[in-house]
């Protein structure tokens, strides 16, 4: 009897974790940087509009200076190839900074943003702006950012998200947290997962930024 109870709590606990892995299946989908939850794969395959914030999300949020005085910033390569595959797929994109950079101008224009927004202290303005002229509800847009500053809009799109090292706050207030950080993949990554998403991912190889 005492042999039957032990195989019958191991059996137990065998069922028991079954159950528990299937229901992690059920909750999460697999991206190519990790899994995520399907609500976040749900959202991200309704976004047309993807919106950037610049310092802390295409940079790592240092402002760098030159001996004249001259601001400098760098830009990773895998985040305009993401930017150039969005773009190659048809979406829209757009970028709200409240800074203002003729670097920044000739990068986004560079790679083919022309939508840009500088020296914004109310970013909501621009983004109704967006949706009136796209012709967009607030759930197709994505908006990614870093700091408090982002929240307002984050508040009002379809899929929020914050960069890795962005501040500890907005990372709870948002659907979902990269897993690159900001200057260092994290634009590539949303790009990647809205693609993979929508079935698109294939087809946003090869280009060159």
């Amino acid at each position: 009897m005492s042999g039957w109870g032990t195989q019958h709590v191991r059996h137990g606990k065998i069922w028991s974790y079954l159950t528990v892995t299937n229901t992690k299946k059920d909750t999460t989908k697999e991206s190519l940087y990790g899994p995520i939850s399907v609500d976040v794969w749900h959202k991200a395959s309704q976004i047309k509009l993807v919106i950037f914030d610049v310092d802390g999300v295409f940079s790592d949020g240092r402002i760098y200076l030159s001996n004249s005085g001259e601001e400098l910033k760098a830009f990773h390569t895998r985040d305009g190839f993401g930017v150039k595959s969005l773009l190659n797929a048809g979406f829209e994109l757009a970028v709200i900074t409240g800074r203002k950079s003729q670097l920044l101008e000739k990068r986004m224009t560079a790679l083919g943003v022309n939508r840009i927004y500088q020296g914004i202290d109310n970013k909501l303005v621009p983004f109704e702006s967006l949706l009136s002229e796209l012709k967009l509800t607030a759930d197709q847009v994505a908006y990614i950012g870093d700091d408090m500053v982002d929240l307002p809009v984050m508040q009002h799109v379809g899929l929020s998200v914050c960069v890795a090292d962005g501040h500890p706050y907005v990372k709870q207030q948002t659907d979902m947290v990269t897993y690159m950080k900001g200057g260092y993949g994290a634009v590539r990554e949303l790009s990647d997962l809205i693609l993979q998403s929508q079935g698109l991912f294939e087809s946003a190889q090869g280009m060159s930024v």
